[in-house]
């Protein structure tokens, strides 16, 4: 059974704060391809993933889609209802099947607005998710597929207990808002130097440290960013 400090947003916050929050947390499961808003749509609640990714897409009014963010088992879903707008622009889509921790958003917006430890906590969380939306814009329009991919991988693998993901490559396309053919090239490429292993939409990091070479700057930016701002 999933435990509040099984996600490490929740496991930051002092005891108090946190005792505080865990009897209106629910476990709550993350089945791939679930939706958990659409643009537009008014947050009811806020998610701490515990084994679970999730993508934040932007969508075009032609359906299609990129990836903006990965939200995993370091921060939260829903960072709309503490900032005020109610809404978000985004859709936030499960890209790794799991579970999370599920929090009413009055809950959160109570304890945030006490002004104490959880506040500094999302905003430096924010902050964070920031970075790594702007980071990825900037590796979206310089970057190779290949770079990309790789920094796609890391950033997942950091969010999960393993070293599998299970993905196709259409979905991988989807995220990175690229053709599906620059995804199957760059994935052989990668299988044929024995970093990763791909069969039947599991993708199995053989090789992280040559992953983590062949990746372009972005990640380790997110990566040190996020670890100064939450670690």
């Amino acid at each position: 059974m999933p435990e509040p400090r099984d996600n490490h947003l929740l496991a930051a916050l002092p005891a108090a704060d946190l005792q505080r929050l865990a009897p209106h947390l629910e476990v709550f499961d993350l089945v791939l391809g679930d939706v958990l808003y659409e643009p537009g749509d008014t947050l009811r609640h806020v998610y701490f993933p515990v084994d679970a990714i999730v993508s934040l897409l932007h969508v075009t009014e032609n359906g299609a889609s990129a990836e903006i963010a990965v939200v995993g088992n370091e921060g939260m879903i829903g960072i709309a209802l503490f900032m005020g707008g109610e809404s978000t622009s985004s859709r936030a889509v499960v890209q790794s099947a799991g579970t999370a921790l599920r929090l009413p958003g009055h809950s959160l917006k109570k304890e945030f607005n006490r002004h104490g430890d959880l506040l500094v906590l999302m905003l430096r969380y924010t902050q964070a998710l920031i970075t790594q939306m702007s980071q990825t814009a900037l590796c979206n329009r310089h970057h190779s597929i290949d770079q990309q991919l790789c920094r796609w991988l890391l950033l997942s693998l950091d969010r999960l207990p393993g070293n599998r993901l299970t993905m196709t490559q259409e979905l991988i396309a989807n995220m990175l808002g690229v053709r599906r053919e620059g995804v199957t090239e760059a994935a052989g490429k990668l299988q044929r130097l024995g970093v990763i292993e791909y069969s039947r939409g599991q993708i199995t990091v053989l090789d992280r440290a040559r992953l983590e070479g062949l990746s372009c700057e972005c990640y380790s930016v997110v990566k040190t960013e996020t670890d100064r701002l939450l670690g």
